[in-house]
């Protein structure tokens, strides 16, 4: 496996081909190997905020690839991961014995107003968002429910800002590389209550890339290398609409995504290292660790508060600085996740290396919880 990444931030001079390439070519770099059967590409936006569709063929052509099998996957938020599973398929069918997957999305180029538009076609367009919602609200509306439900303050979910922070501040690509305390996470400007904005992850552009092959082809070309396999992956669906649930504040289908993860991989959440989980806002993160197993309904908050969450911790979330820190190009997100869970199996994340990692799990969150998709990845 080879992984590529660029720095998420406002690329001002880089269009989406761009970004794409140089993520591809660094892929390419670190497999060592420059052989591409197909390219599956996650992205979300490119013909709201870049009006530009098609994107198979765009980056097939100018990565100078004509020719070959390349489609874009859209699943909201969790593109990158739909692309991810598209390309194990084809893997696994036969077909080719060499993908491509690129995460990409160019986000800073619209205004406030059009991002916010834009995003919100994740939600329900005729029930949610012709009511006035948008993303940041209908989180804010499952954050109170939770908060009411179960007798959690904001200032219970801090922790988990304050980690993914403290991560991305040696992350090269992160977005955020600034630590804050509990008192800025207080202090915050509020956006939806009781959403504020450093409960919330900041948009970008970037592109992630991985370069995957089968198994077969591991122990024959590459047997000098240390190997990273995909143990599972698994995807689940849920209302699109959040009134439609018949738990608001329960995602069932991260749970059943994470169910039938550990059943492909023969693990349980026992067996989880560290988990790389969707943290677009602070209340997913806590969301994402109960559906996951780690810990029961309505205790998400505990493992921030008791720091179990940290490097050192029983289960290291964010590791690179999540969604929150690292920053959300949301169709590039689910990439990322599964590039930083490589680097730490292959003792590669420098001072965020953490010990004796052997099994990491990324689940890429799609809506407000509609669509889940969960890898389990394992170094041999």
């Amino acid at each position: 496996m080879g992984i590529g990444q660029i720095p998420v931030a406002e690329h001002w001079d880089r269009s989406l081909r761009d970004l794409a390439g140089e993520a591809m070519i660094s892929a390419i770099r670190d497999a060592g190997y420059d052989r591409i059967d197909a390219i599956f590409v996650g992205n979300m936006l490119s013909g709201i905020a870049t009006k530009q569709e098609n994107l198979g063929a765009l980056i097939a052509d100018w990565t100078g690839n004509p020719g070959l099998s390349a489609i874009r996957v859209e699943a909201a938020c969790s593109s990158g991961a739909a692309a991810l599973r598209m390309g194990i398929y084809e893997l696994l069918s036969g077909e080719i014995e060499y993908a491509m997957i690129v995460g990409l999305e160019k986000m800073s180029e619209t205004k406030g107003s059009e991002t916010t538009s834009s995003l919100a076609t994740a939600a329900d367009a005729d029930y949610e968002v012709a009511s006035g919602l948008s993303f940041v609200a209908i989180n804010a509306l499952i954050m109170k429910h939770y908060m009411s439900v179960y007798g959690w303050k904001h200032s219970d979910f801090a922790n988990f800002s304050i980690n993914s922070h403290q991560n991305a501040t040696t992350n090269p690509n992160a977005r955020l590389k600034t630590r804050i305390s509990l008192e800025n996470y207080l202090n915050a400007r509020m956006i939806s209550t009781p959403i504020n904005l450093l409960d919330a992850s900041p948009i970008g552009d970037g592109a992630a890339a991985l370069l995957l092959t089968t198994r077969n082809n591991l122990q024959k070309s590459f047997s000098n290398r240390k190997k990273i396999l995909i143990k599972s992956s698994s995807s689940a669906t849920d209302t699109l609409a959040v009134h439609d649930r018949i738990k608001p504040g329960w995602l069932d289908a991260a749970a059943r995504s994470a169910v039938a993860a550990y059943k492909q991989a023969d693990l349980s959440a026992e067996n989880i290292d560290f988990f790389e989980l969707h943290d677009a806002f602070s209340i997913m993160a806590a969301l994402s660790l109960e559906a996951c197993g780690f810990v029961e309904p309505g205790l998400g908050p505990s493992l921030a508060i008791q720091e179990e969450i940290l490097p050192g911790g029983k289960l290291p979330i964010c590791t690179m600085g999540g969604l929150k820190a690292r920053g959300h190009p949301v169709g590039a997100t689910g990439i990322y996740q599964i590039a930083e869970i490589v680097m730490q199996l292959r003792g590669q994340a420098g001072v965020n290396q953490l010990q004796n990692a052997r099994t990491g799990m990324a689940q890429n969150i799609g809506g407000s919880g509609a669509t889940v998709i969960t890898h389990i990845l394992q170094a041999e």
